[in-house]
């Protein structure tokens, strides 16, 4: 059963999309709502782009970097907080907690890209010049 376990974590924290979708199609069928479904589904899966985020990093450079991920995502969280904060001269904390997962969403999956990105085209560059 670990084994099974070990092995679907392992997919989804490979192909995130993969997850992302699998989330908001499940959601899908029990709302029958669409946005409702895809900003669930987004919500949910942040996580799985965080922790594919690091798994990438140590795959590239052969160290982790999950303390800088968790440092930069404190200082976001402070940031939104100041910020909520100016505007609306009081903390709605749902409201930020909100704001800064889906921000994270957002950074994470372009790191995701970006980091795919740059294997791919660092590996071809590295395998152009071993041959």
């Amino acid at each position: 059963m670990s084994i099974i376990l070990s092995s679907i974590l392992t997919v989804l924290f490979t192909l995130p999309f993969l997850g992302a979708l699998l989330v908001f199609l499940i959601i899908r069928t029990w709302t029958r709502n669409t946005r409702k479904s895809l900003h669930k589904a987004l919500d949910y899966t942040t996580i799985l782009f965080i922790i594919s985020v690091h798994f990438l990093i140590v795959t590239l450079w052969e160290k982790s970097f999950f303390w800088l991920i968790i440092l930069v995502m404190i200082l976001i969280a402070m940031v939104f907080v100041l910020v909520h904060w100016k505007l609306k001269e009081e903390i709605i904390v749902r409201k930020v907690l909100k704001g800064f997962w889906r921000f994270n969403f957002i950074l994470f999956f372009l790191a995701y890209i970006t980091l795919i990105l740059y294997g791919v085209v660092s590996r071809a560059i590295a395998f152009t010049f071993s041959s």
